[in-house]
């Protein structure tokens, strides 16, 4: 095992002494093309080209002597440190921090950053980092090759968003390009980069922020919110009690994109947009999609709204993970379990249509629920009835993606 392992942190400043001090000593070196070729890496120390962080640990461990490994920005945020931490390794390591890529590119772009999302974006997470830029109004994007600034605009079809790309920062390459998320696929782009996402309805700031990110407590309380916040509903399938069933059931959350099909008033897309998700609100109805467009616009959240007639609306949108069906019935439900999400939730007037529904989503390997909920609006002036529903609630759940 090397006898001592420094992670360093570059973004183009000249290096500091502990930096150089660290680099001096160094038997081993592990690091990109222009870290290796930094003046203070000794020539007779080995040198790693850093692709695999996990096979140069293994090298690292392996190693008698001092090492060091250089990395762009600041190691330890999403960066090398915690491979080089992890358990199996057992590599004890100092960090020589610098100022990380991100606060590079918004100090670029003049902007502050303490009300953004960070996600990383690789072909794995790809899709996950696109539905945040739905759903999220300043999102910075840790690119990689394959799973960036144009895949994530071709990924965001329909959204509307401004791209700040910066290039090779802290290099002599360096270039800061602004585009709209339409455009950025008419270009090559050099890696490494970050992408600066921007666009969206923002909710009003009340004042300076007090965490990073998303504040979780902007908005109102509740998850379901009465009838009356968003200028009435469209019909019974909205009434708050279903809606908090199917939001419960459904667990909508931030990387997530659902699909809210039959949106009326727009409470449920609403709802779900709140919890951090990126959602399409789809109905056939233009008046639906104009009071959805608007809730959204109230609340500060983030929807693309579809108009068209499902099931055939439905096969051109990005892929879901979680689907509400408010309308359709069984042939909407169908089309939206070929598609494979995680979780379908919808509801049914009879016990003979919630029978058709579940038989389906049985046939299409889920796992299916049924729940017969009746709920009764009193008013408590006089404690008299005063409205009484009663749906069926169905949800199915894919059992080999349960989370």
């Amino acid at each position: 095992m090397a006898d001592r392992v420094t992670v360093i942190g570059w973004d183009g400043s000249p290096l500091t002494a502990a930096a150089r001090s660290a680099l001096g000593a160094a038997t081993l070196v592990a690091g990109a093309a222009h870290h290796l070729e930094l003046p203070e890496v000794p020539p007779g120390a080995e040198r790693i080209r850093l692709g695999s962080v996990t096979l140069a640990a293994r090298r690292i461990t392996g190693h008698r002597g001092t090492a060091v490994v250089l990395a762009d920005g600041d190691p330890a945020f999403f960066g090398v440190v915690r491979t080089l931490r992890a358990p199996e390794f057992g590599l004890e390591v100092e960090v020589v921090p610098a100022v990380s890529s991100v606060a590079a590119a918004f100090a670029r772009a003049g902007m502050a950053w303490d009300d953004a999302l960070v996600v990383v974006a690789h072909r794995r997470t790809l899709r996950r980092a696109v539905n945040v830029c739905r759903a999220h109004t300043k999102v910075a994007v840790l690119t990689s090759p394959g799973a960036g600034p144009t895949e994530l605009g071709l990924l965001m079809e329909g959204v509307h968003r401004t791209f700040v790309i910066c290039e090779e920062l802290g290099t002599e390459r360096e270039q800061v390009s602004v585009v709209t998320s339409d455009k950025a696929a008419d270009h090559t782009w050099r890696d490494p980069n970050v992408v600066i996402v921007l666009g969206g309805n923002a909710a009003p700031a009340d004042g300076p922020g007090w965490i990073a990110g998303r504040d979780p407590s902007a908005g109102p309380r509740g998850w379901t919110l009465p009838a009356e916040s968003y200028g009435g509903l469209a019909g019974e399938g909205e009434l708050e009690p279903l809606r908090a069933a199917q939001l419960a059931r459904l667990g909508p959350r931030v990387g997530d994109l659902v699909w809210d099909i039959g949106c009326g008033s727009g409470a449920f897309a609403t709802e779900a947009a709140r919890a951090g998700a990126g959602v399409i609100a789809v109905d056939s109805d233009p008046r639906a999609c104009a009071r959805t467009e608007s809730n959204a616009r109230t609340f500060g959240v983030q929807l693309q709204v579809v108009q068209g007639a499902a099931p055939h609306v439905l096969e051109n949108l990005a892929e879901p993970d979680v689907v509400r069906v408010g309308g359709g019935g069984a042939a909407v439900v169908s089309a939206v379990a070929d598609r494979r999400p995680q979780r379908v939730v919808t509801h049914a007037a009879t016990r003979d249509e919630a029978e058709l529904i579940g038989r389906d989503l049985t046939e299409h390997g889920y796992e299916v629920e049924c729940a017969l909920l009746q709920s009764v609006e009193l008013d408590t002036r006089a404690w008299t009835e005063k409205e009484r529903s009663v749906a069926f609630l169905l949800s199915g759940v894919l059992p080999e993606r349960t989370t």
